[in-house]
């Protein structure tokens, strides 16, 4: 798995329940380092085996802790770029959901080696969506639940998003948009402003 995968992770864990947790998840995983590097690579079993260590640590279920480091990865400040590259996807929150296709393509523009999860969309009407996604570990389904939340917020959107039953290899979520411009979303420009 991409060391910057596991950073986020990593920085999840820290900045949501501290160094302390950090500390426990890494023996518990039997992880021999302090922290990941963002360049490098891991196995992806290290990355499995942190996440069912912070689930375990906080006595929650996987689920619960994936779907929160989804919705991190759109709302922690210094991941901010993350966001913005999914802010691209579109200019409304239904367009952003039917670009998710190209997802990860987009994510490979800007880290040429990253391995990102495939996700299928499939318009069920103008409101309703199916999501389908799969990836080399387990539970990409809630990780894009809590982040389309996120999402959804960050566009001003009024929506409701489920986690369906697995289908074979894939996660599948449905999504439903009821309102547009429910609230004023976060400002976004195309451009950053020049220093």
């Amino acid at each position: 798995m991409h060391g910057m995968i596991n950073r986020a992770l990593q920085a999840f864990i820290v900045e949501t329940y501290g160094k302390d947790v950090w500390a426990e998840v890494r023996t518990i995983a039997d992880l021999r380092i302090d922290e990941f590097e963002a360049m490098l690579h891991y196995r992806d079993v290290l990355t499995l085996s942190c996440f069912k260590a912070v689930a375990q640590t906080m006595h929650q279920d996987e689920e619960s802790v994936l779907e929160d480091l989804g919705t991190f990865l759109i709302t922690h400040p210094p991941l901010d770029p993350l966001r913005r590259l999914l802010r691209f996807g579109g200019a409304s929150f239904t367009e952003f959901v039917l670009s998710l296709d190209e997802l990860a393509d987009r994510g490979r523009m800007a880290i040429p080696d990253i391995e990102m999860p495939e996700i299928f969309v499939r318009q069920v009407d103008a409101t309703q969506f199916e999501l389908r996604a799969r990836w080399k570990l387990p539970g990409v389904g809630a990780i894009l639940l809590g982040a389309l939340r996120a999402m959804a917020d960050d566009y001003g959107a009024l929506a409701s998003l489920d986690l369906g039953a697995p289908e074979g290899e894939f996660d599948c979520l449905r999504i439903e948009i009821h309102d547009s411009h429910h609230a004023e979303g976060r400002a976004f420009v195309l451009a950053e402003a020049a220093l």
